[in-house]
């Protein structure tokens, strides 16, 4: 079974260069009627003649209307569509990202060199891109809230790939008021872990590579399938605990959240399983050490390095059980050339990665020869 999941490894980590030839072979073929999502529940993508309309149900928090893009093909005569149906050209061969989690899309997707500005290079950590970044080919934009619209305007991207956490759309309308269309990305607001990694296909539509994005999401979900199905196999449930302290409020991951979906399919007892929020709780120090003083792990300390530097910011922490017998883990074990944090920005796509890592860190027997890649535990 272990030299299953290293050949599980050994294949995705090298998708990249065995998909190109076939991404080429099937570049002109054509989607079918509506594009099969599994998991991911924020788009959807139909075709309309020889267009494809995608639509990005759930944009924002509380959103009450979708956002729809009817992308064309250059050259094509554009079907009829509604007033508030933007019009894409496709496929794009320049666009800004405003999020380090659209780097691993573009990534896998072989389509790396088509990033041609992003806010605050330094978050990015993918070496493909800081390559690029280093040799001057993708344009510093500024702070995310406060990029410099000037300059993406001279880099005349076909799009900007964006995200928000609100209706508020002030930049975004200074952006298409330059000709640059803004699509939003909402993967964020998945639930299922599997569902965020899906919006693969939502990025290959816009590049007409549907078919290397089915190859890619297909090998991650067979491989976090097959690791859920041997966690099924655990008799006991090690009961974890996340989250920290910031001012007085303690945040952690609702019951709904993807990174409490991750740790049941790990075979963990998430101490919030029942909470029904897909968010994160403000709860107090009290109420979360009532609950969980004795849980067995603590996994997800923002970011504290060591056990000495989580005891400094608040002795109360050293209460918990998990930081009385050393089972207190980051996800931050590894970050880019600049700090960048890896799990943040590859994360979403790579939950089979994250799966393995927890079951690792809740059930160490089963997998005795994986090495943790995203967490680390805290000495």
């Amino acid at each position: 079974m272990i030299r299953y999941f290293v050949s599980i490894l050994l294949l995705l980590s090298t998708l990249l260069s065995c998909t190109s030839r076939k991404e080429n072979a099937n570049a002109n073929n054509t989607l079918s009627t509506e594009t099969i999502l599994k998991y991911a529940k924020g788009f959807t993508i139909t075709r309309v003649g020889h267009s494809k309309l995608v639509e990005v149900t759930k944009p924002f928090p509380g959103a009450q209307t979708s956002f729809k893009y009817l992308l064309v093909t250059k050259g094509d005569e554009v079907p009829v569509h509604d007033a508030n149906t933007k019009i894409i050209y496709v496929p794009v061969s320049r666009l800004v990202c405003t999020s380090t989690t659209h780097i691993p899309l573009l990534d896998y997707l072989n389509e790396s060199e088509a990033l041609v500005g992003f806010p605050t290079t330094d978050y990015i950590s993918s070496e493909k891109m800081r390559t690029l970044i280093d040799q001057g080919r993708v344009t510093e934009l500024g702070i995310d809230k406060g990029m410099d619209i000037e300059r993406m305007a001279i880099l005349k991207p076909d799009i900007t790939m964006a995200y928000t956490l609100s209706g508020d759309f002030g930049q975004f309308k200074k952006i298409e008021e330059l000709g640059i269309p803004v699509v939003i990305n909402a993967e964020y607001l998945e639930e299922h872990p599997l569902g965020r990694a899906e919006w693969i296909k939502f990025a290959a539509a816009f590049f007409n590579k549907e078919e290397l994005a089915d190859s890619v999401f297909d090998s991650i979900e067979n491989a976090y399938l097959a690791i859920r199905e041997e966690a099924a196999k655990v008799s006991t449930k090690p009961s974890i605990m996340s989250g920290v302290v910031y001012g007085d409020t303690w945040f952690l991951p609702g019951g709904k959240n993807f990174a409490a979906q991750l740790i049941a399919d790990a075979g963990g007892k998430y101490l919030w399983a029942e909470n029904p929020s897909n968010g994160f709780l403000e709860l107090s120090f009290e109420s979360v050490y009532e609950k969980a003083n004795q849980a067995d792990f603590w996994i997800g300390v923002a970011s504290f390095k060591s056990l000495s530097e989580i005891k400094t910011a608040d002795k109360r922490y050293t209460k918990f059980k998990p930081f009385q017998t050393g089972q207190v883990y980051t996800y931050d074990a590894r970050k880019g050339a600049k700090g960048g944090s890896e799990f943040l920005e590859l994360g979403y796509l790579r939950p089979d990665v994250i799966l393995l890592d927890l079951v690792k860190i809740i059930h160490s027997d089963l997998l005795p020869a994986h090495k943790l890649y995203f967490h680390r535990r805290l000495q």
